[in-house]
């Protein structure tokens, strides 16, 4: 029996890259998914019927007031009050930018997306967990969680910090029966890309830092770093870590990022 069945998940970022990826593959294990991204769910998904009716989107901007506990609220109006699993994928890049050329704006978005919103939603769900004494936290990091030579600093700061609330979560709730684990992706093939503002690029700052990616990915003719990363192999680690195959782990960043992680 697939490990996933009748298992509630919410998951963030549903609607492309590794969110998306995340969500079919808990479909396909018969999860029931509450989905939930700031833009539409693409028509051309292909869901069968039976995914189709275990699956429930939720378009909405998380980081706006109420959002989270209305969100939550609807994910149990729909499933019921049980909420196994939380994957936490939502997130945006900066324009590299330096302390030094870092604007309010860019690290106030940043980091009210990357560490805000996946904090919150933790605190959400978390009664839900403790009360029926199980459950299963998966967050995105970065191989900026544990580098501070892959990204800007608004960035850097955001996944850093998730790191270390990660490891929080799973000592501090460890003896309630859950656990929180993070995945630290390399270069991925999403459009994350998309999400930077190039009003905050800073081309110097880049310059120093891209020695570093191309130690990991190549370049193309513009300079900009390639992927060699599918969404779909960050989900199976995202849905190994949620599973009871690794109920015995907890507290961990696990890169996926063809040994990125070793220098």
């Amino acid at each position: 029996m697939p490990q996933l069945t009748d298992k509630v998940a919410i998951i963030t970022g549903v609607s492309s890259g590794i969110g998306h990826a995340t969500a079919l593959q808990f479909l396909g294990e018969g999860a029931r998914v509450f989905g939930i991204d700031i833009s539409p769910f693409p028509t051309t998904a292909g869901l069968t019927d039976s995914q189709q009716s275990l699956f429930e989107f939720h378009q909405c901007n998380l980081v706006t007031s109420g959002a989270i506990p209305t969100a939550v609220s609807s994910c149990k109006a729909r499933f019921g009050d049980r909420i196994d699993i939380l994957v936490n994928v939502a997130g945006v890049i900066d324009g590299w930018s330096s302390v030094d050329t870092t604007t309010d704006d860019e690290w106030s978005r940043v980091m009210a997306i990357n560490l805000d919103v996946p904090v919150k939603l933790m605190r959400e769900v978390l009664p839900a967990m403790k009360l029926q004494k199980s459950g299963a936290i998966v967050n995105v990091c970065s191989k900026a969680s544990m580098s501070g030579a892959a990204a800007g600093a608004a960035y850097t700061a955001s996944k850093h910090a998730l790191a270390g609330v990660t490891k929080n979560v799973a000592w501090r709730f460890r003896l309630e029966g859950i656990r929180c684990n993070a995945v630290c992706p390399g270069a991925t093939t999403t459009n994350i890309a998309t999400s930077m503002k190039m009003e905050y690029f800073d081309p110097a700052a880049f310059a120093v830092f891209q020695p570093i990616i191309q130690l990991h990915c190549a370049s193309d003719t513009a300079g900009i770093p390639t992927t060699h990363i599918s969404p779909a192999d960050i989900a199976n680690g995202i849905r190994f870590l949620a599973s009871d195959e690794s109920k015995m782990i907890n507290g961990v960043l696990l890169p996926i990022d063809t040994a990125w992680s070793t220098i």
